[in-house]
């Protein structure tokens, strides 16, 4: 099953690889320390909502891109949980944690 960390991280990495940056690159026009970049990357960290600001303007693209695959769906009868699509692009199976 794929968390949302890891999601998160598998956008991060294709987006940055898509940029054409690296992670210290990266960092450096985040204003971001390397080190929270590579553990986002791994799956390992997600980021605060100011990190995502300026991962966002770093990286020039919607904040939706980060989120690509992963979403909350409540539930009626019982709590919500994240519906995170496993694998790269979107095109995985939708899958809850």
């Amino acid at each position: 099953m794929t968390s949302v960390a890891e999601r998160f991280a598998a956008n991060l990495r294709a987006l940055r690889d898509g940029a054409d940056l690296t992670q210290e690159e990266l960092s450096f026009r985040a204003g971001v320390h390397r080190t929270q970049i590579s553990l986002m990357e791994g799956g390992e960290r997600l980021p605060r909502f100011e990190t995502v600001a300026k991962l966002v303007g770093a990286l020039g693209v919607d904040h939706g891109a980060l989120f690509a695959g992963i979403a909350w769906e409540p539930h009626e009868f019982k709590p919500g949980g994240f519906a995170v699509e496993s694998g790269e692009g979107g095109g995985g199976a939708a899958e809850e944690t």
